[in-house]
């Protein structure tokens, strides 16, 4: 596997090994040792499968306590994926990074724990996969506004015929607040001594 590194400290993009021929292809999508080795884990606790439509937008997402690190990977279609940095402390805190991911290209994106994380469907739709390091804790978890001005995420929206050129967004994202506007006490604390 090659593995990339980003403008944000332990945000990676991972690309796996694929093996093909005319019957398909095969892909090791996660090896425990070789994961590590990369900064990749610590363990992974639960696997999680999304599908969206085109247009849907999910995000900015993190829970604290119990901070989920988030290996993740588009099994059909295509999605923009970004990763904000939201560690109370950190020196690249408010800063984001945001790749294309598709089944076509096989990428994986590394989000560490302390991160919010999002995605844009750029495609016809996507199959979403992403393995965690903590299980899911719905009292925790809590939304970043996608569109906060001080952020300033470049999103690939596209304006069609009969469209607003706006995503399609849940409840909780749409009301979502700043991230300046959060409680300092709900955001993940940055430890120079962990990594991501």
């Amino acid at each position: 596997m090659n593995i990339l590194t980003t403008a944000l400290p332990d945000v990676l993009i991972i690309e796996p090994k694929a093996f093909g021929d005319e019957r398909g292809f095969f892909i090791e999508t996660w090896q425990r040792e070789r994961y590590a080795e990369a900064g990749i884990g610590p363990a992974f606790v639960q696997d999680n499968l999304a599908y969206s439509r085109h247009g849907v937008l999910r995000g900015l997402h993190l829970q604290n306590p119990y901070a989920q690190g988030k290996l993740v990977q588009v099994l059909r279609g295509e999605v923009f994926d970004v990763a904000v940095d939201v560690r109370s402390g950190s020196p690249s805190f408010g800063r984001w990074y945001g790749c294309l991911l598709s089944s076509e290209n096989k990428r994986q994106f590394w989000v560490p724990a302390g991160f919010a994380h999002g995605y844009l469907v750029t495609g016809e739709d996507a199959l979403f996969h992403y393995k965690c390091t903590a299980s899911y804790h719905p009292e925790t978890q809590f939304s970043v506004r996608w569109d906060d001005p001080a952020i300033g995420i470049d999103w690939p929206l596209k304006s069609e015929p009969g469209s607003s050129g706006e995503p399609i967004l849940s409840a909780a994202d749409r009301t979502a607040l700043p991230l300046a506007e959060i409680n300092p006490e709900r955001l993940p604390i940055f430890d120079p001594s962990t990594p991501g």
